[in-house]
């Protein structure tokens, strides 16, 4: 009886521990919303939105993912594509056309000649920067591989929101990147501090009057 009662006493301590510390990390983890809209303050698709800790996690950062950057129906996507320095950025055709994929970029220059449908070539990103995408086969076709240094990151969907989840509690480094912003070598930047519950910040990104964007093939341009 005395073994059995150490043993319930042992479980009912465990629990308590296991218990206690989901509390504590629901407790400690916040939600941070990003509203960017334009200067007209229209939602604005395609920023980067990255967040960088000014402290210490307490859990290592995920496992640095694979990426894609197809070519379907005569275009890239997606049409940004943020990674992690680093990263493997695979390039498969899924067109029943042929596609020459490169870029002129500081970041990365690179060349991927003509490979047909249901081939894939693939480019590691060791540097940060921006890495414009074109074909020279299809002018109409324009995409950006954004590579970061930031350990989170999100692109804003066509309502211009990135939301990040379970943030551990403290100050991140905030930076928002898009193809279309008017200073090109000055991300927007600003430091916010997460705390349980959800906070949301506005931002407006100035865009440059003209600035390059994926067109639509021409009919017959398949």
């Amino acid at each position: 009886m005395v073994v059995k009662n150490k043993i319930i006493l042992i479980v009912t301590r465990l629990t308590m521990v296991l218990t206690t510390g989901l509390l504590a990390l629901t407790a400690n983890a916040g939600d941070l919303r990003i509203v960017v809209s334009d200067g007209d303050g229209a939602a604005l698709e395609h920023a980067v939105v990255q967040l960088t800790p000014k402290f210490e996690p307490s859990a290592p950062l995920a496992d640095m993912p694979s990426a894609e950057m197809r070519q379907q129906n005569t275009l890239f996507e997606p049409f940004v594509l943020p990674v992690r320095v680093g990263t493997n950025v695979s390039f498969p055709n899924l067109d029943e056309a042929r596609h020459h994929v490169y870029s002129f970029s500081r970041a990365k220059p690179f060349e991927l000649r003509l490979y047909g449908k249901d081939e894939s070539n693939s480019i590691t990103f060791d540097n940060p920067g921006v890495v414009a995408l074109g074909c020279n086969i299809h002018d109409n076709m324009l995409a950006y591989i954004f590579v970061t240094e930031a350990p989170m990151y999100l692109t804003t969907g066509a309502e211009g929101i990135a939301a990040f989840t379970g943030l551990e509690n403290g100050v991140y480094d905030v930076s928002i990147w898009h193809p279309g912003q008017r200073d090109r070598d000055n991300n927007e930047s600003w430091t916010v501090e997460v705390v349980d519950g959800e906070i949301v910040r506005n931002v407006s990104v100035e865009l440059r009057r003209v600035w390059g964007q994926q067109r639509d093939p021409a009919e017959g341009q398949y």
